[in-house]
């Protein structure tokens, strides 16, 4: 038990530092960047509000795509910071694209932040999926019965013609033509064939 206190102290003491730091980073980038006062204390919270927001939309398991996009962006941003007050830039001569970039970035975290806040995910409302259930009939036990065949109209020229066929195959075998027969004769459904059957 101690031992996983322990653990879980230095994750949470890791943690604060690393946030710290960052913190520190993007207040100076701000900062040099033109942002004073106010103004560059509430870039590394916007920051880190909108990691917070992606990581919670990732722990969502709903539009992860959407999560790892902001996520992604809001990292760039935080370690862009620390990577450029590393000595990679002068703080007292900062280009205009950085300028530019800080200057833009609560237009976009505020973009990430409500798309990642109100595209909420799908619920299914289990009150309403068990009244359509209820709403559903109960299966008929009763064995079902074949509905009764629907009257197929038949043209009087196919009749005609099934007749004359009906009359070369009996002329020929010597037997009247049966359904199957006439059916592949004429290469028309069964349901036709009866109904021509029925005529002959």
């Amino acid at each position: 038990m101690r031992a996983q206190l322990a653990r879980v102290d230095a994750v949470l003491v890791q943690a604060v530092i690393a946030a710290a730091l960052s913190f520190a980073h993007l207040h100076d980038v701000a900062s040099a960047a033109g942002q004073d006062g106010w103004k560059a204390w509430a870039y590394p919270i916007s920051v880190d509000l909108l990691l917070v927001a992606a990581w919670r939309r990732l722990r969502s398991g709903d539009a992860k795509a959407a999560g790892w996009c902001w996520f992604v962006i809001a990292l760039t941003a935080s370690l862009g910071a620390n990577v450029a007050t590393a000595g990679l830039l002068d703080m007292d001569a900062v280009p205009a694209w950085l300028r530019i970039l800080v200057a833009g970035w609560p237009a976009v975290a505020f973009l990430g932040g409500t798309l990642l806040a109100h595209s909420t995910p799908t619920v299914v409302d289990e009150d309403t999926e068990d009244q359509e259930d209820a709403a559903e009939p109960a299966p008929d036990p009763t064995p079902a019965l074949d509905p009764a065949p629907a009257a197929v109209s038949v043209p009087t020229a196919l009749i005609d013609h099934a007749r004359k066929v009906a009359a070369e195959h009996h002329t020929r075998t010597g037997t009247p033509i049966d359904t199957p027969t006439l059916r592949a004769r004429l290469g028309i459904p069964a349901p036709m064939a009866e109904a021509i059957a029925a005529h002959l």
